[in-house]
Formats: C-alpha cells, structure tokens, sequence
C-alpha cells in the first residue's frame, strides 16, 4: 500500500503549479525523492519545435494555441467558459479581465514549454501560476480528460484570484490552508461527488480502518489529498450543501480552517472528522461484506521485498503467461523497462533505459502500457523522442529495437 501510495502521490502531485511557484498538479512539495528529478540533473530543457502561437479570446480568457491544435481549440473554449460560469456562481466571484489560457496540442509539446524555467515530466498534467496569472497545459487523449483537468486548474484560478481580492488575505493565507483543502476542492468541483477512483482509495482506508481525521489529513502525506480531500468537501457538501464549501473557504482564507469551520457550521475538526468517518463506513461496509480481501487471493510478484522498486508500472503479462515486462524505478536514475518471470517475479533482464539509450529520452510511463506480440518474440510501448510520443517495436528476449513508428 505505502508503494501504491508513493506512485500515486507522486503521479497526482504534478498536475498543477501551486502556491510557492511551480509545485508540479503537484510537484515541488513532494516529500519523497522523485527518480523523475534524477533525469535531467545536469542537463537543459530542450526545445524540438517552434510553436506559432496564435490568440483565442473569449468573454474571459485569452486562449494561446498554435495552428496542429486544429478545431480542438475551440471545443477548449467552449469547455472553459462553461468551467467559469459554473464556478463564477459558486464562490460568487468574477474575474477581473481576462485570464491567459496556454494550450498545448499533446504532452510532449508541453514539456517543452518556455513559460516555465523547470522541468516538466510526464507526471504533471497542468499548471496554474499563482503570480502570473495563467494555466497552462496539454491537451491529452480524450475530451473528457482535457476537460476534468482544465476543469480543475480553473478551480485554482479562482482560488488565487479569490485570495488575492479583497475578501482573502492574499496568497500567504492561501499557502496557510492544508493541501487537502486545496487539492480536494479542486477535484470535488471538477469531477464530482462520486468518483470511481476515489471510492477505490476510500473503500481501501474503511477496509483497513485507517480513516485519517481531519488534523492527521493535514500532517500526513500518506493520506493522498486529492482523494481524501475529495472525500471529505463531498460529505460536506451532502449534508451542509455547496454553499458551506464556498463559505467555507473564503472564511478559512480570512481566519485559517478551524476557525471557519467553527463559525460557518458551529463544528470543530475532531466532531466533523468522526460524523465523516461514520458516514464512510455506512457507505462501504455493506459493499465489502462477501468480498475476500486482496491478500487472501493473490500472491505479490512485484514489490521491493522482491527486488523491485518501490514505484512498480504498467505490468503486461506475456501471451503464454510466463514472463510480464513492467516499468520501475527499480535502479534509481529512471524508469526503465525490466522482464520478469511471471511467478516470481525475478528479473531476467533490463530491456530499455532511457538514461542510456540513445534512441529515446523517456518512457511514458503513467499513461501506458507495453504490449506483447501474438507470439511472444515482440515488444511495443510508447516512447518520448525527438520531442513527440514513438512507437517502439523491440525484440521481446532482448530489448533491441527493431523498429520506431512516428504519429502524427
């Protein structure tokens, strides 16, 4: 579990820039140490393609985008100024002009963004610049995607612009608040009250009777505060409605959350923290009653007890059920692509590094998975290089490539 943590967090921790600069939706507060960083030490961002960047304006953003983003753009408009009017009526608050909106046709292109000094790698969706004043982003492979994650950085533009007003106490009262509060907002009213994902983590915790409280939410990090963030706005705003959420942040931004919570719902954290986690177990237990639990059924293959990293991705099982190719941090400077036996989970051999190879400059790893030949003898997975995503057909037995087929 601290494993599945760790790839979480840190994969969900890099879709945005947060409130000190560039936190990566979520990556400079990451407490543990990214292999992600290890990549580029020592080397500048590269730059494969020049973007002739053209403007979009709408009522309330100004929309950069270049000529390959085609008629996508204006579906990204539409999407943006439904996001606004949405949000506008829930804080009750409006922009003051127009916000810089910079979109970008994939993610490779948005790696190499000029906008920001530090690196972008795979794990960070988007980006919402608290002092400048803009989002920016990719579009990824499909609409609904695009839209939960442009849907979710306008959350923090209205967060900041709120701070920054004169009904917050600026950006040091912003930076003030748990990360949960922040991040779990965020995706409450981009996705949702129910989602799949964060049913799966909570479901998990009631299982494990490990709900955090309020206080330990805010210290902990284990506790991944998007999902639990998530969690908790939603249980409150099923029982208080949507306009505790709001009233509730513009007091914390004022007076910091207990205090708020104090005087907009009359509760303290430890009182609101048992009512939630009674409300979970309701909602769960009785789903869970006839299920074995997952450790009862199947055996670990891939863990760092059994030589494997501590961040294990994107397994794919060979045809005949022997073997299983994964990605891992396993030996520390990237992810590479290993071959494992299938029951043990012994490694065979390192089939592909992007530290050393010369053909690609990373693997994408988070959102795809290798994917053997009908017979066994071929490999493909999805590669960053020469600024684009590449197919890679490689020989299964010993990594070698045999071929790279570029996208459009």
């Amino acid at each position: 579990m601290q494993a599945a943590l760790k790839m979480w967090f840190g994969w969900f921790y890099s879709l945005r820039l947060g409130l000190f600069g560039v936190l990566g939706t979520l990556g400079l507060l990451l407490t543990v140490a990214s292999p992600l960083e290890a990549q580029y030490f020592g080397r500048n961002k590269v730059q494969y393609d020049g973007f002739d960047f053209e403007v979009l304006e709408t009522p309330h953003f100004d929309i950069h985008y270049y000529p390959e983003e085609g008629v996508a753009i204006e579906d990204v408009a539409r999407m943006a100024e439904r996001w606004y009017e949405r949000y506008a009526r829930f804080f009750q608050f409006e922009f003051e002009g127009s916000k810089p909106l910079v979109m970008y046709a994939d993610h490779p292109d948005f790696q190499q963004t000029n906008t920001l000094q530090s690196f972008l790698g795979e794990s960070t969706g988007g980006v919402t610049e608290s002092l400048k004043n803009r989002v920016i982003m990719p579009m990824t492979g499909s609409y609904q995607d695009t839209d939960h994650v442009l849907g979710h950085e306008l959350v923090h533009a209205f967060q900041y612009n709120i701070a920054q007003s004169r009904q917050g106490s600026g950006i040091v009262g912003l930076s003030r608040l748990p990360l949960w509060l922040i991040e779990g907002m965020a995706e409450y009213l981009s996705v949702g009250r129910e989602d799949p994902l964060t049913a799966m983590w909570m479901r998990d915790a009631v299982r494990r009777d490990d709900i955090p409280t309020i206080d330990k939410m805010s210290r902990d990090f284990r506790y991944f505060p998007y999902r639990f963030g998530q969690a908790l706005w939603a249980y409150i705003a099923g029982v208080y409605g949507d306009d505790a959420v709001a009233g509730l942040f513009r007091s914390s931004l004022r007076r910091g959350w207990e205090p708020a919570l104090s005087m907009t719902l009359g509760l303290d954290s430890e009182t609101l923290s048992e009512a939630w986690a009674e409300a979970m177990k309701a909602d769960y237990l009785p789903l869970m009653e006839s299920r074995v639990p997952p450790s009862e059924v199947g055996t670990v293959v891939l863990s760092p007890e059994t030589g494997s990293g501590s961040q294990n991705l994107s397994p794919s099982l060979s045809p005949d059920g022997q073997r299983l190719v994964y990605i891992s941090e396993k030996d520390l400077f990237s992810f590479d692509l290993f071959l494992a036996d299938a029951e043990s989970g012994d490694v065979e051999k390192k089939l592909s590094s992007s530290s050393t190879s010369p053909d690609f400059d990373a693997l994408r790893f988070t959102d795809s998975s290798g994917s053997w030949s009908w017979d066994g003898t071929r490999l493909a997975y999805v590669v960053f290089a020469d600024g684009d995503n590449q197919l890679v057909l490689a020989d299964s037995k010993n990594g070698k490539i045999q071929e790279k087929i570029e996208i459009e």
